[in-house]
This record gives C-alpha cells, structure tokens and sequence, in this order.
C-alpha cells in the first residue's frame, strides 16, 4: 500500500509539472518531492532525482542522472548529466555545472562554470569563474570543515586541489596539476608542480 501510495503521488506531481509547461522527455524517470518549486522554460532530462527544498527558476536544463536536494537553482542554469548537488548549494544566473561533478554548501557565482569532474565543498565562487576538470576543494581534514573563496574572474587549472581555508583573489589562474595551500593574491599566476624530468633511451628491468 505504501508503495501504490508513493507511485500515485509522482504521478500527480509529474502531471502537475507537465501542466505547468516543464518539458520532460521521459516523465516516468523523474522524481520529485512536494516541496519543488520550477519555474518557466524548464526541461528535465530522463533519470533525474530532485529531492527535498529545491527551487528551480526559468530557463533552466537538468541533464539526465542527475540528483539534486536542498538546492536553490536560479535563472539560465544547466546542470548535468550525472551531477549531484547537496543541501546548502545555490548556482547563480547563468552558471553550468556538468557531469560527475558533486557541489555541497557552495555558491556559484554569476556566469561561472564547473564543468568536468570535480568536488566543490563550503566553498564560496564569484562571477565568471572557469574551474578545471578534476578540481577538489580539500575542505575537511578529518574534524572540522573549512571554506574556500574564489573571487570573480579566477581561473583554476584542471586538476588541482585547493587545501581550505584558502582565498583565490580575482582574476588570479591557478595553474593545472597544483596543490594551492596559501592565498592567492589578485592577477597572480600560483602554480606548484614539480620539474619534468626525461630520461633519454630508457629500458626497464627485465
């Protein structure tokens, strides 16, 4: 009985989506709560979970497998596919969060991207920010949780991990493969990577 219960009121709630205009191309495989709030010009791809508190604004695409909960979604968003986005997160206009990519108790500023691959945790972004693939805030060191700032305009390699608490002035680039554990002043390159070293006509032991 519980089950039927839970199967009817998806149904509604996918029917009412549906009336309401969001354009969902396999209605059967999403997944809402009661609480959901979308707003115009919406379309949701198939396999996607939205969970509890989550408000979706206009304009906005949500790729398929992806989960979200406790999030606030503003105007001319997409997101996805398989993006998780945790309680506590809030993608301002114009942002792009793609695949694999995991954000929890984040802000994502205006215009900026997280495209491939990464783990943005307690972490504040500003405006028209580009984090590279396989980026990771280290935001827990095993008792606390700390924050991590990236100011407007910052660029962060693909590939680095950002040891909070840590500040990323504007307009600053963060070149890739880096470990970044102090603050990075404005228009500044911080770059750690050790030297290549090549090792001419090489054979391995047999």
């Amino acid at each position: 009985m519980k089950q039927k219960k839970i199967i009817n009121n998806q149904l509604k709630l996918r029917n009412k989506f549906l009336k309401k205009g969001v354009k969902m191309i396999a209605p059967d495989t999403v997944f809402f709560s009661e609480n959901t709030k979308i707003g115009k010009n919406v379309t949701i791809e198939p396999y996607v979970v939205i969970a509890d508190n989550v408000s979706v604004g206009n304009n906005v695409r949500i790729l398929s497998f992806s989960h979200l909960e406790g999030v606030k979604i503003e105007n001319n968003v997409n997101v996805g596919p398989y993006a998780r986005l945790r309680p506590g997160t809030v993608l301002k206009s114009g942002t792009k969060v793609g695949n694999f990519v995991e954000l929890k108790k984040s802000i994502i500023g205006k215009d900026s991207k997280v495209n491939h691959l990464s783990y943005v945790g307690d972490t504040k972004i500003g405006k028209k920010v580009n984090i590279g693939a396989g980026t990771i805030t280290c935001n827990y060191d095993g008792i606390k949780k700390s924050k991590t700032i990236i100011d407007d305009g910052a660029f962060v390699g693909s590939n680095s991990s950002l040891v909070a608490p840590i500040k990323v002035e504007k307009k600053s680039i963060i070149g890739a493969g880096s470990v970044i554990t102090k603050k990075v002043l404005k228009n500044s390159l911080a770059l750690t990577r050790s030297k290549q070293i090549e090792i001419k006509n090489y054979k391995r032991k047999k």
